[in-house]
């Protein structure tokens, strides 16, 4: 099976340090629909693991999450496209869950839900955490300048072997013509 797990705020979506509360301020990134699309069509599944702390901190509602994935979703129906599944830590990060990144938690899940084995399936990130939870199990750890990863890679620090790509649609370019 080939699957790809990217993480969402900053890597499909604008980021926000105030949050991303609502489907309005839900806005993909440019290029980062048609690359999934590509990625789609090429055969991979495409799964999302992302932290959702605003869940846990009060600042948004399960509905108003379900609404801005519906966005996503319908942005990628216009290219014949679909994400297979969401995983999501809706947790306080004070609350020491084992799903919030950077532990592997939600990795963790994806490989029992696919049975699969990590060892050369990707995860995108644009953050050190997303990063370290990949590595930690067992996924290629790639990072996306977009977001906080320009941030990210001027910090240092990242996994053995992250590869890193100006953008999502960069990173179809490379490995959709390998």
């Amino acid at each position: 099976m080939k699957l790809i797990v990217l993480d969402r705020d900053g890597v499909i979506n604008q980021d926000s340090s105030e949050f991303v509360k609502t489907a309005d301020e839900w806005i993909a990134l440019p290029g980062s629909l048609e690359a999934i699309a590509r990625f789609y069509h090429a055969g991979y599944k495409i799964v999302v693991a992302t932290n959702q702390s605003g869940l846990g901190r009060g600042l948004f509602t399960i509905h108003a999450l379900h609404a801005m994935h519906e966005k996503l979703q319908a942005g990628l129906r216009e290219f014949g496209a679909k994400i297979d599944a969401f995983f999501i830590c809706p947790h306080h990060p004070d609350e020491g869950c084992d799903c919030r990144k950077p532990a592997p938690g939600m990795f963790q899940d994806i490989i029992r839900r696919y049975e699969l084995k990590p060892q050369g399936m990707i995860a995108v990130g644009d953050s050190l955490r997303d990063l370290q939870a990949a590595a930690n199990a067992g996924f290629s750890p790639y990072l996306v300048l977009t977001g906080n990863g320009q941030k990210t890679q001027t910090k240092g620090g990242l996994p053995e072997g992250t590869q890193i790509y100006p953008d999502l649609a960069a990173l179809a370019d490379a490995l959709l013509e390998e």
